[in-house]
């Protein structure tokens, strides 16, 4: 489970900000709960406000710890996203650091990146509530714990400067840096990356899907109008034709079939079977989110979506948040991280309250550009307030400042713009 996320001059993130799931408000949580960290944390605020950037910020963390190693050339420094308003920070490190809880241990791992080279790179773990080293590295100086295998110090060898050590040394199969490493790769991603999905506009699916039956089942509850999913296998026609493709490219082996989603919906006269691209927008959205959704929950990991509302009414987010916060369908801690524009998920949703407390979290620009992360709990709300209005009616900031002045110029000016095209 992640316990905190930190990063520091990243796109509009210019000093540290910490997104932090630890819970304030312990009687918020239901008592049941195995759970060591919080397992929601929404996060809100104006347009171009950062709460995007703080979702990439965790993304290319993930991303550096299981590509550098492959994307990487030696001497070819590193692609990294800088505070870009101020020129100072242009050549100061970019910092990541994650707590995190694996395997019933809390571990911290953490780098700072420039635009050359890894500046520095750290591992701590506390199997007894003491920090243990399981390496630092400064540059090219690595240090370990009295812990630490020697075998570490092979991987060391092959390290470039512009490459993680942990994406190195997992490589080489050290293995006690592998929980680390897995509880990366385990992260369920929705984000602007992942907008074009061919395989879900197409339907594609595997011939053993553990989570087709919940996931029809939650098309089915949502009101959609679908009763079933057909799985059918391309035609041979189908078949022959994308072979004759892929001939094209020699010493690419034969493909099996693919098998695809329909969807039988009920009609006046009885029920009719329409492909995912014939589903409507919300369909699809639901279908996207719930896949990566459930996959989450059945292991245990992270779920991170930004825009989780979009194209999808309030009630439907409010039950997909719930997926993760009552400990019936979330056995394993898996936790959901995103970014919304619904404030109706601040307050009461058919009655019951979708975000607690600690779920809470806004973005706010300051002059300068830069980006702070804040929780609700800095304005120390009430349990029974009206978070959802007195958001609204700007009490914890984060709301986009209008002037009105220059809408209507905006507008008189489209209006002159007309009156004076040619007929």
């Amino acid at each position: 489970m992640l316990l905190s996320f930190r990063v520091a001059n990243h796109r509009s993130l210019r000093e540290e900000q910490q997104l932090l799931l630890t819970p304030s408000y312990a009687a918020d949580e239901p008592a049941e709960a195995p759970w060591e960290a919080l397992t929601v944390a929404g996060i809100f605020g104006a347009n171009a406000s950062g709460k995007s950037n703080v979702i990439d910020a965790l993304q290319y963390m993930a991303a550096m710890v299981s590509r550098s190693f492959r994307e990487s050339e030696p001497g070819g420094g590193i692609e990294r996203h800088p505070f870009a308003l101020d020129p100072e920070a242009l050549e100061e490190p970019s910092t990541f650091v994650a707590d995190i809880i694996v395997e019933g241990v809390r571990h911290t791992y953490g780098f700072a990146v420039d635009d050359a080279r890894v500046v520095e790179e750290w591992m701590y773990s506390y199997p007894h509530k003491k920090p243990r080293v399981i390496f630092h590295r400064e540059l090219d100086v690595f240090k370990y714990g009295e812990h630490s295998p020697e075998t570490l110090k092979q991987a060391e060898q092959i390290t470039e400067p512009n490459v993680l050590f942990l994406s190195v040394a997992v490589r080489s199969k050290q293995r006690i840096l592998l929980p680390v490493y897995e509880w990366f790769q385990r992260i369920e991603w929705r984000t602007a990356r992942h907008l074009v999905m061919p395989y879900i506009l197409e339907g594609l699916v595997s011939d053993d899907d553990p989570d087709l039956e919940r996931i029809v089942t939650l098309l089915r509850a949502a009101d959609t109008g679908i009763e079933d999913a057909l799985v059918i296998e391309e035609s041979e026609e189908e078949y022959d034709a994308r072979k004759s493709a892929r001939y094209r490219n020699p010493g690419r082996p034969d493909a099996p079939k693919r098998k695809r989603l329909s969807f039988q919906h009920r009609g006046a006269d009885g029920g009719a079977a329409l492909t995912m691209r014939e589903q409507s927008t919300g369909t699809q959205s639901l279908y996207w989110l719930a896949r990566p959704a459930f996959k989450a929950l059945g292991r245990g990991g992270p779920f991170i979506v930004d825009e989780l509302d979009s194209s999808l009414h309030p009630f439907l987010t409010a039950q997909l948040i719930r997926l993760f916060t009552e400990p019936e369908s979330n056995p394993h801690g898996a936790q959901l991280i995103f970014t919304s524009h619904d404030v109706s998920l601040l307050g009461r949703i058919q009655g019951q309250e979708v975000l607690k407390r600690d779920h809470i979290w806004f973005t706010e620009k300051d002059e300068c550009g830069a980006t702070e992360l804040f929780p609700v709990s800095d304005f120390k709300p009430r349990k029974e307030e009206n978070r959802e209005r007195r958001y609204l009616a700007g009490r914890y900031g984060a709301v986009p400042v209008l002037r009105d002045e220059l809408f209507t110029a905006a507008l008189a000016a489209r209006e002159e713009d007309g009156a004076d095209a040619p007929e």
